[in-house]
Order: structure tokens, then C-alpha cells, then sequence
């Protein structure tokens, strides 16, 4: 059978391509990067001072329409998300089905802890413009809703970064570029990382541009370079994953 009748019956059958799944995933990555530098830190880190419940009320209040774009951005990433987890496993699932399986599941995971930890920051801007029984401000109350919302994110990155560890392995199986597949590895473990640094240290703040720094450095680059290679594997610069086979140890015993 030749590859454009296996490709026809392929599309027939209702499965989709590699190529399209790879151009699905590469631009989910790409839109993913522009909301969530916008959400993160046009929107929401500007408003957040730790230990300063005043200035972060204060700071909400001031920049409320940037803030609930931000909102509207993380809605974004949550759909969006959900697309890129289907793809990548389309994409890899030819490489090892249950690992491609397994990592959707990982990626998924984080997008549904993303979703319910929206409701921290729409409770923040109503905190923000509502008193209490008492009617004070209710600073506190504000300042509480978005370092949950931060702490819960920031659990559910945990989850991410084990999608990204599998990813990595995956593409490693797949023969593709290794120095990619490591970095991936690399940023899944440092969101790991992070995320118990959360829970462990009494005081995260003073270490925080220390961990951003760690996390950062191999996610930006990696998944950027891994967004990069999925538009080449969509526009057939590049081939599609598969499976490689280890050779039989009979083939090893003839090859030597």
C-alpha cells in the first residue's frame, strides 16, 4: 500500500493527521505564550504585594480593567490548553500510545486546576469592591483570594510538569532533537521543584526571583524550541514521530 492511500485511508477513517495535530499544537504554544505573559505579568503580578494587603486592594483597584483582561487571557490558556493536550496526543501517540496517553492526562490535570482557581481571582475583584459586614475594606480578604489563587496554580504546575517530563521521554523515543527533550525534562523538574519549595519554605518570597529564574530559563526556551519544531513538523520541514524499534539481537549479532 502506498503512503498516500495509507494517509487517504487514515483521513477517511476520521483520525487526524500528525501534520495537522503538530499545526494545531504550534499554535496553541504560540498563543498560549503571548496571554499568559499578558495575564501574568502585565496583569496580575503588578497588582500582588506580599505582606501588603492596603497596597494590593489599592493596587487591584486602580488597574481593575487591565486585571479582568488578565482574567479573560487565563480563560483563554484554560481552552486552549485543553486543544494543545489532544493534539500532542495525536501527535505522539504513533511513539508509545500509553505515554502519549499518560501525558494528555498530566496536561489536562493542570488545565482543570487552572480552571477552578479562576474563581480566587473574579472572588478578588469582588472582594475589592464590596465591604465587609463591618463595612471596612476588605484588604485581607483580597490579598488572601490571590495568593490562593497563586499557591493553587502554582499546584496545578506540578501536574504540568510532569506532562512535560513525558513529553520529553516521548520525544526522545521519537528520535527527536535531544537537546530539546532535555530541556523539557529539565523545566518539568524545576516546576516540580517549585512547587514543593512552596510548601516547604517559611519564607518563599525571599527565594522567589531565584526560583523564577529556575523555572523560567528551561520552560521559555524549551517549550518555545518545541513550538518551533512542531511548525516544522507541520509545514513538512521535519518528520512526523514515530516509533524506532530497537534493533533484534539477532540484527545486533549480524551487524557485528
Amino acid at each position: 500500500m502506498s503512503t498516500s492511500t495509507t494517509t487517504t485511508a487514515a483521513t477517511t477513517s476520521g483520525s487526524t493527521p500528525p501534520r495537522v495535530a503538530a499545526s494545531w499544537a504550534a499554535g496553541g504554544y504560540l498563543a498560549i505564550f503571548v496571554l499568559a505573559v499578558f495575564a501574568n505579568f502585565l496583569a496580575l503580578s503588578p497588582v500582588i504585594h506580599p505582606g501588603d494587603a492596603a497596597a494590593t486592594a489599592a493596587a487591584l483597584q486602580d488597574s481593575e480593567t487591565s486585571f479582568r483582561l488578565g482574567a479573560v487571557a487565563f480563560v483563554g490558556i484554560f481552552v486552549i490548553d485543553v486543544v494543545v493536550a489532544w493534539a500532542l496526543w495525536v501527535l505522539f501517540r504513533p511513539v508509545h500510545r500509553d505515554l502519549s496517553l499518560l501525558s494528555a492526562w498530566f496536561r489536562l490535570t493542570y488545565t482543570v486546576v487552572l480552571g477552578a482557581a479562576l474563581g480566587f481571582l473574579y472572588a478578588a475583584i469582588w472582594l475589592a469592591g464590596a465591604p465587609d459586614a463591618f463595612g471596612e475594606a476588605n484588604d485581607d480578604a483580597v490579598l488572601l483570594a490571590l495568593q490562593t489563587f497563586d499557591f493553587t496554580w502554582v499546584a496545578g504546575l506540578a501536574a504540568f510538569g510532569t506532562h512535560l517530563v513525558v513529553l520529553g521521554v516521548l520525544l526522545l523515543r521519537a528520535r527527536g532533537p535531544r537537546w530539546i527533550a532535555w530541556l523539557l525534562l529539565a523545566a518539568g523538574a524545576a516546576y516540580a521543584v517549585d512547587t514543593v519549595a512552596h510548601l516547604l519554605l517559611t519564607d518563599y518570597e525571599a527565594s522567589a526571583d531565584l526560583f523564577l529564574a529556575v523555572v523560567a530559563v528551561p520552560s521559555v526556551v524549551g517549550e518555545m524550541s518545541f513550538a518551533v519544531w512542531l511548525l516544522l513538523v507541520a509545514g513538512g520541514r521535519r518528520s512526523a514521530p514515530s516509533a524506532h524499534p530497537e534493533p533484534s539481537r539477532a540484527h545486533t549479532r549480524e551487524a557485528v
